[in-house]
């Protein structure tokens, strides 16, 4: 049974940072493909930053590149996501997300994985 426990996020004023943590059992990320996700209420859930075992890279969305960083630790099998220089329009619930390999980090991005953390809140006021 794969489980997917989150942990990081919270509140945190413009321009900070905050590092988000996906914890992996029943699964061994080093062999899946991994992403980071966020919805608000309202808009569809998007993938921000996402990283594929075929061909090693990742991908970021425009509105976190160079601002966001994904990160494996294979050996705690876990994910983070590094956020830095925070702004207001970061604000949402932010879910890990696991399936075996896709093509590329940027098309898990584009997927519904198939395993999902329960999510945390991230909120950045101005």
């Amino acid at each position: 049974q794969v489980q997917l426990v989150q942990s990081g996020g919270g509140r945190v004023q413009s321009g900070g940072s905050l590092r988000l943590s996906c914890a992996a059992s029943g699964v061994t990320l080093e062999h899946y493909a991994v992403g980071w996700f966020r919805q608000v209420p309202g808009k569809e859930r998007e993938g921000v930053a996402c990283t594929d075992v075929s061909d090693g890279g990742a991908f970021y969305v425009d509105s976190v590149k160079g601002r966001f960083t994904i990160s494996r630790d294979n050996a705690k099998n876990t994910v983070h996501l590094q956020m830095d220089s925070l702004k207001p329009e970061d604000t949402a619930v932010y879910y890990c997300g696991v399936e075996p390999p896709v093509a590329t980090a940027r098309a898990l991005c584009r997927r519904v994985p198939d395993y999902w953390g329960q999510g945390t809140q991230v909120t950045v006021s101005s």
